[in-house]
């Protein structure tokens, strides 16, 4: 390793283990725990899919755009019908379900902090007669799966954790020798940073080659960067779905903020409307999304 990149490695751990002796969870900010199913039904694409999506044209709906997101996380992990899936930090189940539907003997444990997510991606399984998910609820820093995948996913997870160190060293447990990582996040060319909004730590941005420093436990076999213009458009999308749905989201809001409804209302559009201007900035080449394929060493 070079000196610099020793040096890089030092101090960031230096830092993770001054701030942060262990591993911790961040939300991304606690309104998306609050808020009922109803707000992301009505803002995000028939998926549920609560991260970027891959425009392939200018025509293409949200619905194709969050499927072809997840049909390329399938090919990038190597993904084969038969093969035990961990989907970490599953969110509303997007990725989950797709892999349920297209490969229907693949075996998905699904990990969530939230219980509300557990249920939505039950129901949809018994609605869809999906005998192949099963969803966890558990705090990823407490969750041990006792037990070893042949592919293990993390979608927009590690922005929300820190520590990678011990991060990829728990991961690395629940693999085998043919096992493979794969994980998307988004990220900066090249600083790593807190991202705080209203004075609440939203999350921490890696620099698109931070994870690369982590390979004590797993080691890198592929590494792509997709344009942040993807991301732009997607957060673009969401921002048109909640400004159509006012009137219904209104009621929504109030009953979950009360008297602050209005600030908050202000807050989840500056929060899409952050995301649209800094992923489109540069051409979509300083804000990106990275997505990395490890295996077990």
């Amino acid at each position: 390793m070079k000196l610099y990149d020793a040096l890089v490695k030092f101090g960031f751990c230096a830092h993770e283990a001054n701030v942060l002796p262990e591993l911790e969870f961040f939300s991304l900010h606690s309104s998306v725990r609050v808020l009922p199913i109803e707000f992301f039904k009505l803002v995000l694409g028939r998926h549920l899919k609560y991260s970027p999506a891959l425009f392939n044209s200018e025509s293409d709906t949200l619905d194709e755009v969050e499927e072809a997101m997840l049909a390329t996380y399938c090919k990038r992990a190597c993904l084969r019908d038969g093969q035990t899936v961990l989907d970490l930090g599953c969110g509303w189940g997007s990725l989950s379900l797709y892999i349920a539907k297209n490969f229907p003997n693949c075996k998905v444990t699904s990990v969530s902090s939230s219980a509300k997510q557990k249920k939505l991606i039950e129901d949809e399984c018994r609605r869809m007669e999906y005998s192949n998910v099963s969803v966890l609820t558990s705090d990823i820093n407490y969750f041990e799966a006792n037990a070893s995948f042949d592919r293990i996913f993390s979608i927009q997870m590690f922005e929300h954790m820190k520590n990678y160190e011990k991060l990829l060293y728990k991961i690395s447990t629940w693999m085998h020798s043919d096992s493979l990582l794969f994980i998307d996040i988004f990220c900066h060319k090249m600083f790593a940073y807190h991202f705080e909004m209203h004075g609440h730590l939203f999350f921490v941005l890696p620099a698109d080659n931070l994870l690369l420093y982590f390979q004590s436990h797993v080691s890198i076999e592929d590494h792509w960067n997709v344009n942040g213009k993807h991301y732009s458009k997607t957060s673009e999308e969401w921002l048109k779905r909640m400004d159509a749905n006012v009137e219904k989201l209104e009621p929504l809001f109030h009953e979950i903020y009360g008297s602050e409804a209005g600030k908050w209302w202000v807050y989840w559009r500056t929060f899409f409307i952050a995301v649209t201007e800094l992923f489109v900035y540069n051409d979509g080449e300083e804000w990106m999304v990275s997505n990395y394929l490890f295996k077990k060493k």
